[in-house]
């Protein structure tokens, strides 16, 4: 009976732990965000937050850890891409205007 009770406890502990780290995470955004600064250290460690914070999403709050390769493949590749194109835009950003402008 005890060992019954450990493994219904273990998924909802983990659960836990993860929306504690998820609140964590969002409140040194709200920090980082409020500081106003727009370095590339600042850009960039929002960025590495995003994607961890849509990794734990995917996988434990979305459920698609067990999910077909392909869907699974498909929302982590978008966690890693939308990172990765803020921090372009960052580092482009006067580019890239003379690209969108008319």
């Amino acid at each position: 009976m005890i060992e019954k009770r450990l493994v219904l406890t273990s998924p909802i502990r983990l659960i836990n732990i993860l929306w504690i780290m998820l609140i964590i995470l969002t409140l040194f955004s709200a920090y980082m965000a409020e500081r106003g600064t727009t370095e590339f250290y600042s850009i960039a460690i929002m960025a590495v937050v995003l994607a961890i914070k849509g990794r734990i999403i995917v996988d434990h709050f979305m459920e698609l850890k067990n999910a077909h390769i392909v869907l699974r493949t498909l929302m982590r590749v978008y966690f890693y891409i939308i990172p990765m194109m803020i921090i372009i835009v960052y580092l482009f950003a006067e580019q890239i205007a003379k690209w969108t402008s008319l």
